[in-house]
């Protein structure tokens, strides 16, 4: 069994979309990325990554690479599994924004995640936290996500 840790943090700016989780939330700014930017489903592959001692996700897919444009980070995921042969046990991340809420959203979060990742939803917790009004995720400037995995 081997743990990971990862996290992931964008600006947020107006004329993109807003993806968590592979969920396009309603909101007037999206991630300031060069792939879909979905800062939860980075973290998350951080996490499988460092517990796989596989270096980190801009090594694997650099955003210099035009081919990762706009990527789909479930995809990114996705390979991520392939590329390690990991056995995930289970996830638990967190995702930080100050608004839109996430709450209806995380159930369709989780199945994304867990069917990227050939899991069982119940091996797949997200929760959503806000920075109450503090620093640049609290003003609405920026997103942040924090995931831990359990592998085998």
């Amino acid at each position: 069994m081997r743990i990971g840790i990862g996290s992931d943090t964008h600006r947020l700016i107006e004329g993109r979309k807003l993806i968590i989780g592979g969920v396009i939330i309603p909101s007037d700014k999206g991630e300031d990325a060069h792939s879909d930017g979905d800062v939860l489903v980075h973290a998350i592959i951080d996490a499988i990554l460092g517990a796989s001692a596989c270096d980190d996700i801009g090594s694997h897919f650099p955003p210099s690479d035009e081919k990762y444009r706009d990527a789909s980070s479930l995809e990114l995921l996705r390979r991520t599994m392939e590329i390690t042969g990991a056995r995930i046990t289970n996830i638990d991340s967190t995702v930080e924004l100050e608004a839109p809420r996430l709450r209806e959203y995380i159930l369709s979060m989780r199945k994304n995640i867990a069917d990227a990742a050939c899991v069982d939803i119940s091996a797949v917790s997200v929760k959503a936290k806000t920075a109450e009004g503090m620093g640049p995720i609290g003003e609405g400037k920026a997103i942040s996500a924090i995931a831990s995995v359990l592998i085998e």
